[in-house]
């Protein structure tokens, strides 16, 4: 069920009414319902893959109720293990088998050898990455013992299954979300309307900016060989703004969704296209993954607290594996690696942690200075996502070698409006850059004027809207 489909327009209000109007005694009683939500919202893309989903909820609730029991660490690490082996078993298997098969086939045909076994036709369950991260969350937090489990079995498979974010995140932590199904919920005004603000932004960067970005990168990324190197490199610059569109898009609607049933989830996005090196935009963009990163794969590593060339160990084996996560496919291995290759330079000057201000604070024009350091870090990450895109290396690098020749001089045969749109909505982006979304805009006085800025913008997504594209993050 698409966020951007009348399928959910119909199915959120009915969710919305029936919790709140119906199921607003009993906490328990909203939670179970919640849960049944959640699981047809789920069974709508295909009902096969409940089980996994029940399964991976039912062995974690289980592997933390015991390890809170038991003191003995031998027992303690067997039953963390239990939970790494059956998540990632499972994500490794429906994601990771023919990838890994096929690679093993490639390496043998090298040294003149050929490995006889067939790949499977698995088909990706929805989410599996998404649900599988924050389950392990809850249970890693428990051995560590920074978090208490829950003994509320609807409350922990509700949060497992929160339908607002099950498909395409924001990942959440147990520790900010599984209490808020422990506690009464009250319905709070002020929080669904802006809960409403952020549906409608959402849909505006998925329906208007992703949707019509897609089909120029499409066109571009498709029949490349046949275009200029200035038209393929403003295909890679849509495609920056499609991913951004759909992603963050996605991610408003899910935390918009989620305020309307009284929930708080974490923000994902904000504003990454803004950020003056790529430490800045890590902590800007997808955020609630590379937190999730820096928190139990970084940190544990030793983090930035280790000699300088474990240091940067650390660095690449998260960015390889944030570029694994995304696809059973080189492509993202390799967009990993240019991020952690292009993250070198703030290691050695110790410049990683800088920049978590507001640029250019209370200024109406960012400096020169701030202008060359956001543009700088936008080319690379720009180049970077050329591999994300591609349907393989040998794409990838055919892509750059004909964008990166003379013809990259030239004039390019892409639409003017959509670059004037792109460029006129950063503008935006940077007027707003201090508040948590786009549509944070009380410090207008004149509520019709709001609302007429509201209407303004249900316009342009009925009258400006692409051809409907599958949101990109629902295959990872």
């Amino acid at each position: 069920m698409l966020f951007n489909t009348i399928d959910f327009a119909i199915f959120m209000p009915i969710i919305f009414l029936l919790y709140w109007f119906v199921f607003y005694k009993n906490i328990k009683t909203q939670n179970v319902f919640l849960v049944i939500a959640s699981y047809f919202f789920y069974a709508c893309w295909d009902w096969r893959f409940l089980g996994l989903i029940f399964l991976s909820s039912l062995v974690d609730y289980v592997v933390g109720l015991y390890l809170v029991k038991i003191d003995n660490k031998t027992k303690r690490k067997s039953l963390l293990l239990t939970s790494l082996i059956v998540n990632l078993g499972v994500l490794g298997f429906f994601k990771y088998y023919n990838f890994f098969l096929e690679s093993f086939q490639e390496v043998f045909s090298l040294f003149g050898r050929s490995l006889e076994s067939s790949t499977l036709h698995i088909l990706l369950p929805v989410g599996i990455s998404f649900y599988t991260f924050q389950t392990l969350s809850y249970t890693i937090d428990i051995y560590r013992k920074r978090l208490e489990p829950t003994s509320n079995v609807v409350s922990f498979f509700a949060f497992v299954s929160f339908f607002p974010q099950l498909v395409a995140g924001p990942i959440e932590r147990a520790s900010n979300l599984l209490p808020q199904f422990e506690r009464k919920r009250h319905f709070n005004y002020a929080k669904s309307i802006d809960g409403l603000r952020l549906i409608l932004l959402g849909l505006f960067k998925k329906m208007v900016i992703a949707d019509n970005c897609a089909l120029a990168v499409n066109e571009i990324f498709t029949y490349y060989p046949e275009y200029s190197g200035s038209t393929l490199f403003f295909g890679a610059f849509f495609f920056a703004f499609q991913i951004y569109g759909d992603f963050s898009g996605y991610s408003d609607i899910a935390i918009g969704s989620a305020r309307l049933l009284g929930f708080d989830l974490m923000q994902n996005f904000n504003s990454p296209y803004l950020s003056r090196n790529l430490g800045e935009f890590w902590r800007r963009w997808h955020i609630s993954l590379s937190t999730w990163f820096r928190d139990y794969v970084y940190i544990p590593l030793g983090g930035s607290q280790v000699s300088k060339t474990k240091w940067i160990r650390n660095i690449f084996i998260v960015f390889l594996l944030s570029g694994l996560w995304h696809g059973a496919n080189w492509t993202f291995i390799i967009w990993g690696f240019i991020h952690a290759l292009f993250f070198l330079p703030l290691i050695f000057k110790s410049s990683n942690a800088k920049f978590k201000d507001v640029a250019d604070n209370n200024k109406l024009l960012p400096s020169i200075k701030t202008v060359f350091q956001i543009g700088s870090t936008f080319l690379v990450v720009l180049l970077a996502w050329v591999f994300f895109r591609a349907e393989n290396i040998t794409h990838a690098f055919l892509y750059l070698n004909g964008m990166f020749d003379m013809s990259l001089f030239s004039f390019p045969t892409v639409s003017r409006g959509l670059v004037l749109f792109l460029v006129v909505y950063m503008l935006f982006e940077w007027l707003q850059r201090d508040k948590k979304h786009l549509l944070e805009i009380d410090f207008i006085r004149s509520k019709p004027l709001r609302i007429a800025i509201y209407y303004c913008l249900v316009f342009i997504i009925f009258y400006f809207a692409g051809d409907t594209q599958p949101f990109i993050y629902f295959q990872f």
